[in-house]
Formats: structure tokens, C-alpha cells, sequence
């Protein structure tokens, strides 16, 4: 008996042997499998984790289209579509963070990884495996590559005379709308200074700093190439007022301006536009300077006035001023004779400083120029003549017209 036992004891030991070498090979999507693979969510955030879930279905079709949250599959056979067997090996990797687990075994068809991303931003490809079936994700962005705006504002949005320090917060979403956290933006400003330089996106997508400044600012926040800005307001601290009198006048009435500084300002000079071209520098002042300034044309003007000290532009007043034409009227003598002086005077000037006069008539001569509103002409011939004068202010630009008929006897 104990001879024939031997053969049965042995045949058993390589028969466990096998079973126990069976065991260890890993199951396998078997030939004509399908893998499909769909994140949770096409963007993540940096130092988070998004859910990524893997079908893999025997003898199945790939899914139409290919992109972000699209599987694409080295196999494309139609068939019955049945999931693989349970405990199937898919393998998984990454060109940016890690998976985990990287190898996971499946359940009714599907399996369920993480991604984990750290600090590096990018489009990253996620690929899935098992036996010859393949999938990829190749449009799944991480961290600031997920970005699509950047909003900023700040609180308040402007300060006093003497500037102060603002909360200044920058938004970052996706292009979907959503928060992104986790997500470094770097702060600037082209006044004064902002602490921290950069700071990252918390839970609600948001990053606060402070902006100190004695002059209004552009606060410019970045997350990799994307920028959103805002400015805050200082109010002007060097003027306290810029004035015109008339604010409404006639064209070539001088008009003054009258520039007031604060007290104790430090201004080294004033620059005064009148809004129609023509501007003038005031150099340093101390004390409320007045300027005048003769419009040629009627219009609306908005004239400013600009201090600057050794900082810089120092803050910017306006006034509006509203000139009209001015009413110039020509009157004739009420007889005229054939060669007999006829005097044409120019009303209506009032108080339009006037550089010369322009008459024209049309009986072949002139035209004539005169410093003074009036004019003595000699008709040779009888008949209805036409007379014109045209005024021109201290400026050179023409501030008035009119004109006149007269019958010759």
C-alpha cells in the first residue's frame, strides 16, 4: 500500500503547483475588447483629484468621436457587447500626477481610478490598457491650463487724497464657469505695492491681496498667459479746483481759467488743455492762477487741468465750457448812389477781442481787410450788389459772418 500512495502524493503536488502558477497571471481584456474611458470633470485643479472610470465591454464598438472625456481604443469591432469577466487587469498611466491605484481589476465591465495631480500644470493624456485594447484621455486640463477668465476687483474701488491700502480679489474659472482651486495667480500693479505677489486659489476659486498706493493704480493678476485687471482711484490730492467764467460765452470772448491748488501741495507744474487743441504750462504754483483762452468755433468743450509733482501725475480737474457763434450783424446805409461813399459797420461784437475783417463784394473789387468794424466802399455802377464780412478772432479762426444786399441808385 505504501508503494502505490507515492504516485497519487506526487501527481497531487504538481497539480497545486499549476494551480498556484495559474493563479498569478494577470486576466486579460481578450482580443476585440472596447475601453472607454470618462473623467468626472474635464479640468482639475492642482493638488486635487478627479475620478476617471474605465468600461471595457468584449466584442464592443468604440463610442463616436474622439476628444476630452472621449475613449479612443486600438479596436473598433462591433459584436454583442458583453462586459469582460469580472477581475480583468486594466493598467493606467499619466503624462502629468500619478493614478491610483494604477492597476485595478473590474467589476460588471467597469473599474474606477483617481488621478492625483501635484503642482504641475498642463494638458494631461491619461491612457488605459489591457491585453490589446487601449484608451485615451488627451484633453484634460490641470491647473492653470484649466483656466478660461480671470476677474478682478477690488474693495473699495477707489480712496481719499492721501491713497490707502484696497483688498484686491482675482476669480478664476473654467471654461464651464466653475471655481478653480488650487490654482497659483501672480499679482501686479503699475502704482504703489501689492502683497503677496502670489497667492493660491482657495475652494471657492478666489485669491486676495492687498494694494497700498498714493495714486490711482492698474492691478493686473495672471494665471499663466490669461490676465484680468482693474484700477483703483485716487482722488487728485494737488488741485482742490479748475474753474471757467463765463461757462457759456460767444465765440472769440476770452474765457478764464482759473486753477486753485491745495494748500501745502508740492506741484511743479500744471498743464491746462482747453479741449480744442491749443493747451499752455503753468509751471509751478502756489496759488490760484488764472488763465484766459479765446474759442474761434462754437462747440462744447471740456478744457482739464493736469498737476504733476515729483511722483508723477498727481490727479486731473475738468470744466465744460459751452461757446456760441457770435451774432455779428452788418449794417448799410439805407441810400446808396453810384460813386458816393457808402459806410458798412460790423455790430454784435460785444466783448470778442477781434484780430481783422474781411469784406467782400460782389462788383469785382476786394476783397478788403480792416482792423476796425467798418468799412467805406464806392460803388461805379447801379444795381442790387451783395456785401460780405467775414470776422476773425485773436486766434486767426474765423468767429462770425454775416452779410447784406443794397440796391445801387
Amino acid at each position: 500500500m505504501v508503494t502505490h500512495r507515492r504516485p497519487l502524493l506526487a501527481l497531487l503536488a504538481v497539480s497545486l503547483a499549476l494551480a498556484a502558477a495559474c493563479d498569478k497571471v494577470p486576466l486579460l481584456a481578450p482580443t476585440g475588447s472596447v475601453i472607454t474611458l470618462f473623467p468626472v470633470t474635464t479640468t482639475v485643479s492642482l493638488n486635487s483629484e478627479v475620478t476617471i472610470i474605465a468600461t471595457v465591454i468584449e466584442n464592443g464598438s468604440a463610442p463616436a468621436g474622439t476628444g476630452a472625456g472621449s475613449g479612443t481604443t486600438t479596436t473598433t469591432r462591433t459584436g454583442a457587447g458583453t462586459p469582460v469577466q469580472n477581475g480583468t487587469l486594466i493598467t493606467f498611466t499619466t503624462t502629468i500626477g500619478r493614478i491610483e491605484p494604477s492597476e485595478a481589476r473590474t467589476h460588471n465591465g467597469q473599474v474606477s481610478v483617481k488621478l492625483i495631480t501635484g503642482s504641475t500644470s498642463g494638458s494631461a493624456t491619461v491612457t488605459a490598457y489591457s491585453g490589446g485594447a487601449s484608451a485615451q484621455i488627451t484633453n484634460l486640463k490641470i491647473g492653470t491650463a484649466a483656466a478660461k477668465t480671470v476677474g478682478v476687483t477690488t474693495i473699495p474701488q477707489s480712496l481719499g487724497a492721501s491713497g490707502g491700502t484696497v483688498q484686491v480679489v482675482a476669480s478664476v474659472t473654467d471654461e464651464g464657469g466653475s471655481a478653480l482651486s488650487g490654482v497659483p495667480v501672480t499679482f501686479s500693479t503699475d502704482k504703489g505695492s501689492i502683497s503677496p505677489s502670489t497667492v493660491t486659489t482657495d475652494g471657492s476659486g478666489t485669491a486676495t491681496a492687498a494694494l497700498t498706493t498714493t495714486a490711482t493704480a492698474k492691478i493686473t493678476a495672471a494665471v499663466g498667459a490669461l490676465t484680468g485687471t482693474a484700477t483703483v482711484t485716487v482722488n487728485a490730492r494737488s488741485l482742490t479746483a479748475f474753474t471757467a467764467a463765463p461757462s457759456s460765452a460767444s465765440a472769440g470772448v476770452p474765457i478764464s481759467f482759473t486753477v486753485t491748488p491745495a494748500v501745502g501741495a508740492n506741484i511743479s507744474n500744471v498743464h491746462v488743455d482747453f479741449g480744442d487743441g491749443f493747451g499752455t504750462e503753468l509751471g509751478a504754483i502756489g496759488a490760484p492762477t488764472t488763465v484766459p483762452h479765446i474759442y474761434n468755433a462754437s462747440g462744447n468743450y471740456t478744457a482739464t487741468a493736469t498737476a504733476r509733482d515729483s511722483s508723477g501725475d498727481s490727479g486731473t480737474l475738468s470744466t465744460s465750457v459751452i461757446i456760441g457763434s457770435l451774432p455779428v450783424t452788418l449794417t448799410a446805409p439805407s441810400t446808396v448812389t453810384v460813386n458816393t461813399p457808402a459806410n458798412f459797420v460790423v455790430g454784435g461784437i460785444g466783448s470778442a477781442q477781434i484780430d481783422h475783417y474781411t469784406w467782400t463784394f460782389d462788383d469785382g473789387t476786394g476783397p478788403f481787410t480792416t482792423t476796425a468794424p467798418q468799412l467805406t466802399h464806392t460803388f461805379s455802377s447801379k444795381g442790387a450788389k451783395n456785401v460780405q464780412v467775414d470776422v476773425f478772432g485773436v486766434g486767426g479762426g474765423k468767429v462770425g459772418t454775416a452779410s447784406t444786399r443794397v440796391e445801387v441808385q
